[in-house]
Order: structure tokens, then C-alpha cells, then sequence
């Protein structure tokens, strides 16, 4: 392979730092092993030294903030290409490069000075058993920030070498930083660092000036003013910054001011402080007390230990201890598939080191404690049955019946059912509709205020209770969770947040994410009402507003009072976007009245709905995804995000690709007046990567990246077909959602870029043969193939919005709420009920002006959410979406039936008894 530097790509190319040096180190391998076969000499070798020369400078800047290779080492291999000792260049490359990749360097030392060795292989993990890679101790980094010279960098790494023992549970090597903005492009880089130790000898501003790297400031910049910082505040003012951007680290400030003069300041979530002194081996051991405490996994832990004791079961659960299976002579696959452990950890029992997930008060209660931690909640609870569940015991919990509930229409249909069980009256609020993508958007700020205005003028806004929104939506769409919640509690001060963030439970492991979280938002609000500055532009505001009418409320962004109460709670698929086993599900609890008025209730609420035989496998899992995500979550969040963000580039930038398949982008799923930055796409050909932190700290709505959402339409196969026929079946790759004309892929925390180029491959070769196919076919067939495409994207049927509850369902018709409980429960007979099929005479009646109501839940897949509820007018718009699904799963329609409403004589029989 031939190098040649103006042929690299460019660093504007890179989402990330992350995957430019990863992409830079194989590179610097290839062309060590080119000039080891080519040579240095003539036009070819003198390209390829200056390849090298550029693939160093380019790695310099940003391995300063790496402990691996280290200063030492690079500084070896510079000399090494300056001495063209070529050789020794390239196995010392050909190591680090392997090490980076495989991860060795994190458990045993790497030689990487040219010296001879057994087995070049030595450092490839991957052959490795888990069990093996398991008996290592974990590795991480600590950051230190002091400006100091060579002579004193030795002095701090040979003392912090010199503590280390023999029963360290963990491992660790120092990286040293001078200034406070390193120490920040330092975290939000490195995802080795565990822990930051903040020297009083640091400066300000870097000296690094690489525009990748000061891209990871450019949000910082934006909100903090440094500049005007007395020396003296530097450190703590890099705590209290550290816990800002990565909460989930340790920090460690050494100072020599004296107690008052710290007491009174901001530190963050500093560990501890170190008064004037160099007590390295208490340095050391906070440094791994502090990570131990991450580490702990209370649950896992115990069940490990009780599946090592020998028990006699006398109690349910044949399969307990792997009995039934091992005395089996028919099911011993079964044993043999899923190995021991998993039946000798199955038990019913609550005591023996184990707890109860109903009645916690041992390793469960403190594995909870552990995760409201590290999701930023006042109070965490488990749920392994899913975040279904977890949405009815919240809505249980909280709503009596009458209240009246704000709910997004679309959101997921546990909520519509929570509603029935709680007896709410239900607001339903409209999405904005992406009519060319058959697919809802989310609620605008705009819908949310107006309804609890029309109910505050009808004189209904001390019976109003909740607003429920989908945060982020399935298709990826997330709220400006703040001002959300900031100008609701503006209307009414006590108002309670269920945020359904089913897909959202790796957003807080990243700080771009973190801000838009339920969690986060009720925490900085929490802060926020204290202030006397938000005191004072409460006041100012109420005199400006004093006698404004509805459209003045609905043009200025509200404050709350000081005296609002926040109470937000937030509903967790762990096992959809994080480590846990399937319906491992966590409630998140951030409400000032929960002591006061909801436990009792929300014990009662999570006891009803709560199987008393909990699967420990799941509990375990949560407790071991919760510990991931603290010690490793923004590592693996950010590899998430630039897979996606790979995926996208790829595609706006292959000439093939652009042919048939487009990646929807911001400007094509928010309409542009939610859209205040003006940023249409995350990455343009022409232009690079946008500033995706300017987006998320200004737009109504923003667009999840790691959810690519690929337009198929051009392809001439609808979504559920391109899904099942070409993706599933042919080539194995797994989806969850379409729509009539796309196709969703969600990156996790698991993917890989070997996954992202196979799918980019993939989409390669079914282009090539669509353009194989179309290259070879007859005038007809061109014109079919021309027909389906058209039918795809320019005949799309239109999205309906909510019609409205029929009046027998409601309190007055000047308020939209409706009673969806006695909806639901007066369908339960038969009688009043009748079935109509989806003909042109049901078309005609309701054009016509005759009102049919429905009588269940209507459910297609896609889109997965109701477009009919119990008590629903049937609208012509609704008849008309249903007639034209070509999707064979519609929940709630029978096809031999129809469609089922009542009848007009339990319309009226209701209405009189409510008379």
C-alpha cells in the first residue's frame, strides 16, 4: 500500500479525537512496515518518511493526554525515525498499534523498544477466555494537573509507583497535564481516567491548540468564564468543572490555602482535599478507595457468594440449584447450553446474604442506592418486568382518578393502559407529524402550553396532576427537557414530570446528553429556584406579564416561582440501551413530595404490579450494568456515538448509496422553527461536522445521533420488506422499527466498527444489484419499478392527529380531557358493541356527520402507538390512515369483524346516567 501524506484523511474527516488516533497509530504501522520493504531511498521511501513524519505530528498533541505509550515511548519512536533505524521502528509501532487495539497495555507491559520476543501474538487478547481476562485487576488512568517541569513529572510518577502493593485491587498510570483546560480536554478524551488529582501548580489555558481537540471545549467555553479566575481558584474551580462535564470521577484537590479560604468555595464533587503535603501512599489509597466504591456490586456479589454454599432446597423451584436438570435424562442440553452458574445462583430464597426486592433492606436496597447515584436520582428502583410496568406503577402511584393527565398521544401504549388502571382523564397532546416518513415527531413546548392554559381559563387547572412525555422518542427525537419542565411549572407550580426515557438510560454517561436528562434538569432545577438572581426575574417577569393574554403567554418563555416544586420522575429501560438482561428496568425518583406524600402510595402502586418471584439473575445484571456505566459508560457512549456518526458520513458521502438510500437528518425530522440553531445535518460533504453541543444547548428538539434512520423508499420496498427480506433474512442484520419508507438503526453500547462496516457493505452490494437489476430491465419493468417508488415517497397516506373523545367521555367541551377508564370498561359488554368494516358506506357515515366512537384500543405495528383509544371519535382522516396500512399487525382490529365501536344506545344510556 502506497503512502502518501497529502492522501490521509483529512482531521476534519473525524467525528472524534478517539477514532482519528486510532485511525492514525494503523496507519503509522502500515507505513513502518512499507518503508521496512520499500526502504527510505528515492522518490517512494521519501514519501513514505515524510507519511511517517506527518502521522507523528499529527499523534503528538493528542498523546499527551494518554498514559499508553506514554512520553518516553513516543519520544523513542521520533528517534527512531530521525536514526532510521526502520526496523526497530516498526516493531515497536507494529506493538502499540496491537496493544491500542487489543487492549493489552491495560494488563501487562508492553515492550515496545525493539526487543526480541517469543511470540509476536503475546499481546493479542482476544484469544483469551473470559474467566481468564476476568483474574486481571482492572487498569485505569489517573490525570494530574500541575505545570511542572521533567525533573519534578519523574518525581510524581516514581512516588505514585513507589505505593503501589501487591493486594491492590486495581491497577493505574499517572498522566500529567498542565493547565486547567487540559484537565478538561484530558476527561472528555481519555476514557481511561478513573480519577483527576488537581496539583496546586496548574495554569489556566493549554498549549494545545489542535482544533479536534479544542472542539471538546467549545461547550465549556460557551457557559463558563474562566478568564477572570484569581490563580489561587483554578483548582477548585477544576473540580467543581470536573464534576460538571464528568460527574461519575473522583477528584482530589492538594492545596496550600488554607481551610477558610476553600470551605467557602464551589468544589464540586471533590473527594477530599490535601492540605499542603506529599502523602503519596494516602493519595494512593483514596484513589482506589474511590474507584472501589464504583466497583462494588452489592446484589452480584451476594448471589455469587450464596451459589457457592451448599443449601439443601426444600422450598419452590425445582430447577433451583440445577437438581431438575442434572437428575434429568431428556433436558441435559439445556444444562449444557447454559452452564452451571446460572441454576446454582436460581433460588427463592430471601435470606442467606440475599434480599427482597419488594421489602429491600440488605445488597438489593444498596445496589439501589448505588444506581440512584450514578443516574443522578434522589431514589432508584429496580423493575424485572420491564419499563412497561414501571410506567403503570408510576401513573398508579401518582394519579387519583379524575386527575386530569397531559400525555403525548404517541407515547407507548402502557402509558394509555396506565390511564385506565389510575382512572385519569386524559389530554392527549399532538406530535408534529413527518408526513413524507409516515412518523410523529414530538410535542412542541407550543401544544403543551396551550392545553394547561385552555384548562387553567376553564377553571380545571387545580385537577390537572401530571404532564407525560416520551423523552427520547423512539425515532430519536429528545425535548429541551428544562424549558419544558420551566414554563409548565410557570403555569402551575406543583405540577409532576413522568418522563418515559425507555431509550434514553445511556444519556447520562455523556455530557452533551446529560444536560437534556430528567434527572439532570430536576438537579440544576432544584439549584436554580434557590437563587436570588431567579428570584429576582420571576418578580421582574410578573410585573411585565401582569394582565397578558393567552398569545403574550404563549410568545414568552415562562419562569417558574421560587416556591415551584420539583417532582419529576423517569422511567428506565436499562436492558435496551445499556448491560442488563431482557426487562431489567430501573423508576427514577427526583420529587421534593415523595417522602411526604407519594411513598406510601408508590409502595403500594409497586407491590401491585411487582411479581414476589423477582428473576436475581435480572437484579444482578442491573447492579453489574450500573457499575459498567460508572467506571466505563463515557468510554462506551462515545464509541456509540461515532459508529453512528460513521454510518451517516458513509452514506452522505457514497455516490451509490446517495442513490437509493438517505439518511434522514436533523432538518428532515425537526421542522425548521424548532430547529433556533439554524443546523440542518450533523455532517455535510461540503462543510464537515457541526457543532452538535451549539445544537443541543439552544433547540426546541434535537435528534438523538445514534439513532440513523434510513430512508429505503428509493429502493422500490417498503420498510417492514427492506427490514424482514433484505436485512433479517439475507444478511442477518437485526432491526426494530420501520415505517411505510424506513428503516431505523439504533447503535449501542456493543457495537463495533467491524458491525458499522459490515452494515455500510451491506447497503454496497444491495445497491450494486438494484443497479445490476435496473441496468438489465425491460421498459416495464423500469416503469414498475419507478411506480413503487413513487407510491413510497411521493403517495405517502397523511398522519391523523387525535380527533377528540366523544362528549359521553368528557366534562365540558371547552377542555379536552376525556374519562378513558369508563371508555375502556363499558366496551367489557358485548352488547354495547358493534363492528363496521373499513368500506366506502363507513367512509360515507362519517363524512356524513354521523359520530362513531371506538370501543378498544387500536394499535398498528407500525407505527406501535394507538391511533384510536376507548372513547375516541372516529375521524374521516383516522378511517382513512387504517384503510391504507399495508402493515399485517394491528392490534385491537379484527379482520373478520372490523372495526369495533359502540353503539349509539350506550353512547346515549351513558350520557343520561351522567346527566
Amino acid at each position: 500500500m502506497q503512502h502518501d501524506s497529502h492522501k490521509l484523511p483529512s482531521v476534519s474527516d473525524y467525528y472524534s479525537a478517539t477514532q482519528l488516533r486510532a485511525d492514525r497509530w494503523s496507519a503509522l504501522r502500515e507505513t513502518a512496515e512499507s518503508m521496512l520493504v520499500h526502504g527510505v531511498e528515492g522518490r517512494k521511501g521519501s514519501k513514505l518518511l515524510k507519511t511517517a513524519e506527518t502521522l507523528l505530528d499529527a499523534l503528538a498533541p493528542i498523546e499527551l493526554y494518554w498514559a499508553f505509550p506514554g512520553g518516553q515511548v513516543f519520544d523513542h519512536l521520533r528517534k527512531l525515525l530521525e536514526q532510521r533505524s526502520i526496523e526497530d521502528l516498526s516493531i515497536s509501532v507494529r506493538r502499540v498499534a496491537r496493544a491500542l487495539t487489543s487492549g493489552a497495555y491495560r494488563r501487562r507491559k508492553i515492550p515496545v523498544g525493539g526487543e526480541e520476543t517469543d511470540n509476536e501474538d503475546y499481546e493479542d487478547e482476544s484469544t483469551l477466555a473470559p474467566e481468564d481476562r476476568a483474574l486481571g485487576r482492572p487498569y485505569f488512568e489517573v490525570l494530574i494537573v500541575d505545570n511542572v517541569n521533567e525533573q519534578q513529572e519523574r518525581f510524581l510518577r516514581n512516588n505514585l509507583h513507589r505505593v503501589r502493593r501487591a493486594e491492590d485491587p486495581f491497577i493505574y498510570e499517572p498522566v500529567i497535564v498542565p493547565s486547567l483546560e487540559d484537565a478538561l480536554m484530558g476527561i472528555l478524551f481519555n476514557h481511561n481516567v478513573q480519577a483527576v488529582i488537581v496539583r496546586p501548580g496548574l495554569v489556566l489555558k493549554s498549549k494545545n491548540v489542535l482544533p479536534i481537540l479544542q472542539q471538546y471545549l467549545n461547550g465549556l467555553n460557551r457557559e463558563e468564564d474562566v478568564d477572570g479566575l484569581e490563580p489561587y481558584e483554578y483548582g477548585p474551580e477544576a473540580c467543581r468543572l470536573i464534576a460538571k462535564v464528568r460527574p461519575e470521577l473522583d477528584a482530589y484537590l492538594i492545596t496550600d490555602r488554607s481551610v477558610e479560604d476553600i470551605a467557602g468555595l464551589d468544589l464540586g464533587r471533590c473527594r477530599r482535599v490535601f492540605y499542603n503535603q506529599e502523602d503519596f501512599l494516602e493519595l494512593h489509597l483514596n484513589i482506589l478507595r474511590g474507584v472501589n466504591r464504583r466497583y462494588k456490586t452489592p446484589f452480584f456479589t451476594a448471589l455469587k457468594e450464596y451459589s457457592k454454599q451448599p443449601t439443601g432446597v426444600f422450598h419452590a423451584m425445582p430447577i433451583s440449584r440445577g437438581k431438575s436438570i442434572s437428575r434429568s435424562h431428556w433436558i441435559q442440553d439445556m444444562g449444557a447450553f447454559y452452564g452451571p452458574n446460572i441454576f446454582l445462583a436460581e433460588t427463592s430464597a430471601t435470606s442467606g446474604g440475599l434480599d427482597s426486592l419488594l421489602e429491600p433492606r440488605g445488597p438489593i436496597k444498596e445496589a439501589q442506592d448505588m444506581a440512584a447515584r450514578a443516574f443522578g436520582s434522589k431514589q432508584t428502583f429496580f423493575a424485572t418486568n420491564g419499563t412497561s410496568t414501571c410506567n403503570k406503577i408510576v401513573v398508579q402511584a401518582l394519579v387519583r382518578p379524575g386527575d386530569i393527565v397531559l400525555v403525548d398521544r404517541d407515547c407507548h401504549k402502557s402509558h394509555h393502559y396506565g390511564m385506565v388502571l389510575a382512572g385519569a382523564n386524559v389530554a392527549y397532546m399532538d406530535s408534529y407529524p413527518l408526513h413524507e416518513y409516515s412518523m410523529y415527531g414530538a410535542v412542541p413546548i407550543h401544544e403543551i402550553k396551550h392545553t394547561l392554559l385552555k384548562l387553567k381559563a376553564a377553571g380545571k387547572l387545580d385537577r390537572v396532576r401530571m404532564v407525560l412525555l416520551t423523552n427520547c422518542t423512539f425515532d430519536g427525537l429528545i425535548y429541551n427537557v428544562e424549558r419544558v419542565m420551566e414554563e409548565c411549572l410557570a403555569i402551575k407550580k406543583d405540577l409532576v414530570f413522568l418522563w418515559d426515557e425507555a431509550w434514553f438510560a445511556f444519556a447520562r454517561f455523556s455530557p452533551t446528553y446529560r444536560q437534556r436528562t430528567a434527572m439532570s434538569v430536576a438537579n440544576a432545577l432544584r439549584e436554580r429556584l434557590r437563587e436570588d438572581s431567579h428570584k429576582a426575574a420571576w418578580e421582574a417577569q410578573q410585573v411585565a406579564l401582569k394582565d397578558a393574554d393567552e398569545d403574550t403567554l404563549m410568545q414568552t418563555r415562562l419562569i417558574p416561582p421560587p416556591d415551584a416544586r420539583v417532582r419529576v420522575y423517569a422511567t428506565q429501560s436499562t436492558h435496551k440501551t445499556l448491560t442488563s438482561l431482557r426487562q431489567g428496568s430501573m423508576i427514577h425518583v427526583n420529587d421534593m413530595d415523595f417522602k411526604g406524600e407519594v411513598e406510601q402510595a408508590f409502595h403500594e402502586a409497586y407491590m401491585t404490579h411487582t411479581s414476589t418471584s423477582p428473576n436475581y439473575q435480572i437484579i444482578a445484571s442491573l447492579d453489574v450494568g450500573r457499575r459498567q456505566v460508572e467506571l466505563e459508560g463515557f468510554e462506551f457512549v462515545q464509541r456509540q456515538i461515532e459508529s453512528a456518526m460513521a454510518i451517516r458520513r458513509a452514506v452522505a458521502t457514497h455516490p451509490l448509496l446517495q442513490k437509493y438510500f438517505k439518511v434522514l437528518t436533523p432538518a428532515d425530522m425537526i421542522p425548521e422553527n424548532y430547529r433556533e440553531s439554524g443546523i440542518s445535518s450533523y455532517y455535510d460533504q461540503h462543510d464537515g461536522w457541526s457543532d452538535k453541543w451549539e445544537i443541543w444547548a439552544q433547540d426546541e428538539f434535537v435528534l438523538d445521533p445514534t439513532r440513523v434512520t434510513l430512508a429505503v423508499g428509493g429502493t422500490g420496498w417498503d420498510g417492514d420488506t427492506f427490514k424482514t427480506k433484505i436485512l433479517m433474512d439475507k444478511y442477518g442484520i437485526q432491526i426494530n422499527k420501520t415505517s411505510r419508507n424506513s428503516v431505523l438503526f439504533m447503535t449501542n453500547i456493543g457495537t463495533t466498527r467491524s458491525s458499522v462496516a459490515y452494515l455500510i457493505e451491506v447497503l454496497v452490494e444491495v445497491a450494486n444489484e438494484l443497479d445490476d437489476l435496473l441496468d438489465d430491465a425491460s421498459k416495464m419493468e423500469r416503469r414498475s419499478f419507478e411506480k413503487r417508488v413513487s407510491a413510497l415517497i411521493e403517495h405517502v397516506p397523511p398522519l391523523p392527529d387525535f380527533s377528540r373523545f366523544h362528549d359521553a367521555f368528557r366534562s365540558g367541551s371547552e377542555t379536552p380531557e376525556g374519562d378513558i377508564r369508563s371508555a375502556f370498561f363499558l366496551a367489557y359488554n358485548e352488547d354495547n358493541c358493534d363492528y363496521f368494516d373499513l368500506d366506502d358506506g363507513l367512509m360515507a357515515r362519517l363524512e356524513a356527520g354521523e359520530e362513531l366512537v371506538s370501543a378498544s384500543f387500536i394499535i398498528p405495528y407500525p407505527p406501535g402507538f394507538p391511533i384510536l383509544v376507548p372513547g375516541q371519535v372516529i375521524s374521516p382522516e383516522i378511517l382513512s390512515f387504517m384503510r391504507a396500512l399495508d402493515v399485517s399487525e394491528i392490534h385491537g382490529y379484527r379482520h373478520d369483524l372490523g372495526l369495533r365501536v359502540f353503539t349509539s344506545e350506550a353512547l346515549t344510556g351513558l350520557s343520561k346516567k351522567a346527566h
